[in-house]
């Protein structure tokens, strides 16, 4: 029966084990030598001693390679040395899948994140990414874990969709026409009812609408899926194809939102500190000096809640250098978000009630008629992670600002019946997962935290 390594403890020396994994290095002699082994269940390498008394010990030592996968059993013992508390003395060795020393792509050396990206399906192998993927995996069941215990329920949106959520129009079409020679009607439009669907159809860029109609019957619910925008932004913090939270709550308004989101990060941040130790000492040390104490800041004290408007006048009376300025009315560009969180505030900031007019159609109107109740969560190296709002309940108000920008309310029936028969007050927030590995983990760029990223240009593996 094969062990994993990260379930091997100091208490189990003088125990027998049988591991496989993967060499990352070895020191080979006549006598005796020494391989670290890993098998991605944890950070730390098992090193493993091979005598010479083995069987076949020289043909076995010429395989033994860095990439090269094996089983060994052994026995566990004391470690003499001072870099690890036990190692396992090899009783036992096979070469289950060799790999050429020359050919192989994955040196003992420190390789660029651009060049991992152009080898993304070894680049698992390394310490950062291997580091990342149990970060993310952490995050992933903490997300669950969460909501679960909460009592919201888990449902899965469509992937495909007719409707757009954020009514920007950029994402990506699903069609099964022939672009090489497309239906037309009598006025030369494309000829959709030859179609699949027999409408224009995309890939969703969020399940919030449909989210919305769950709640609206069985109060508390969240979604955890792919999401897809066709924007061609080329920056450290936007994929074409990412991963979105998005938890709605039925008889619930703003506040409620802001405590569940800030309560959701906690959870998450605190999960991985317990429960990824190794691999975040890692990113602290190499990646993201003073990571630790960041997550540690979050955990530490409460968010800073803070209304859009008061936001402004904070950075106009800045001193700093801003690229961009900022008037009431404009949307905040990232060095805005992050001046608040990172220099102004030191820790995470809930800006909320924003002008109505840079928001989505869905946010609910304030009082003043400015304003909507959207509320954004800013954090320290990433700006904003989290967006929501308390969701526009009442159906003449919601049908006037979809006039006002131009929506084709016939597009939206559905959702605009959820107003007509038996609306009740409801709020709702979405995160974007990769921004949350990227802020815990401390990684510059998000196409480095998602197995294979997609961005304009790329699409490869």
């Amino acid at each position: 029966m094969r062990t994993k390594i990260s379930q091997i403890t100091q208490k189990d020396i003088g125990k027998e084990f049988k591991i496989m994994g993967w060499i990352k290095s070895s020191r080979i002699s006549k006598n005796f030598s020494f391989i670290e082994i890993n098998d991605g269940s944890c950070f730390n390498n098992l090193q493993v001693i091979l005598n010479s008394d083995i069987p076949e010990y020289e043909f076995i030592t010429s395989k033994i390679t860095t990439g090269a996968s094996v089983s060994i059993i052994g026995d566990l013992v004391k470690s003499q040395g001072k870099e690890q508390a036990f190692e396992l003395v090899a009783k036992k060795i096979n070469i289950l899948g060799e790999c050429d020393p020359e050919k192989y792509p994955l040196q003992k050396k420190r390789h660029s994140f651009e060049f991992l990206r152009e080898i993304a399906h070894l680049r698992a192998r390394t310490n950062t990414f291997g580091a990342i993927a149990r970060v993310r995996n952490t995050l992933a069941f903490a997300t669950h874990e969460f909501f679960q215990q909460k009592g919201f329920l888990y449902i899965n949106t469509p992937i495909i969709t007719a409707a757009d959520c954020e009514g920007a129009g950029e994402m990506f079409r699903v069609s099964t026409l022939d672009p090489e020679n497309l239906p037309k009607t009598d006025k030369n439009n494309i000829d959709y009812k030859k179609d699949f669907f027999e409408k224009p159809a995309y890939l969703t860029v969020s399940g919030q609408l449909e989210g919305e109609t769950y709640a609206c019957a069985l109060s508390d619910i969240y979604t955890f899926g792919p999401t897809f925008r066709a924007e061609n932004s080329n920056t450290s913090r936007h994929l074409a194809e990412f991963w979105m939270i998005e938890p709605e709550m039925a008889f619930a308004d703003i506040k409620d939102n802001m405590n569940c989101a800030e309560d959701y990060i906690k959870h998450c941040i605190k999960s991985v500190l317990e429960k990824c130790p190794q691999d975040i000492e890692f990113f602290n040390k190499f990646i993201s000096p003073g990571v630790i104490d960041k997550l540690k800041n979050v955990l530490a004290q409460p968010f800073e809640r803070l209304e859009y408007t008061k936001a402004i006048e904070i950075l106009k009376n800045s001193t700093k250098k801003f690229e961009y300025s900022v008037e009431w009315g404009t949307d905040l560009q990232s060095e805005h978000e992050r001046y608040l969180a990172e220099e102004h505030f030191k820790k995470p900031v809930i800006l909320y009630n924003y002008p109505a007019h840079i928001k989505a159609f869905y946010m609910r109107q304030n009082d003043d008629g400015k304003t909507v109740a959207a509320m954004d969560i800013l954090v320290a190296g990433i700006g904003e992670i989290i967006g929501g709002s308390q969701r526009e309940e009442r159906l003449d108000i919601l049908e006037a600002k979809m006039d006002k920008m131009e929506l084709d309310k016939q597009s939206y029936w559905w959702y605009l019946e959820l107003r007509k028969y038996g609306s009740v007050p409801h709020a709702g927030f979405g995160l974007g997962f990769e921004r949350l590995v990227q802020f815990v983990t401390g990684m510059e760029n998000i196409r480095d935290v998602i197995p294979y990223p997609r961005y304009p240009g790329h699409c490869d593996f």
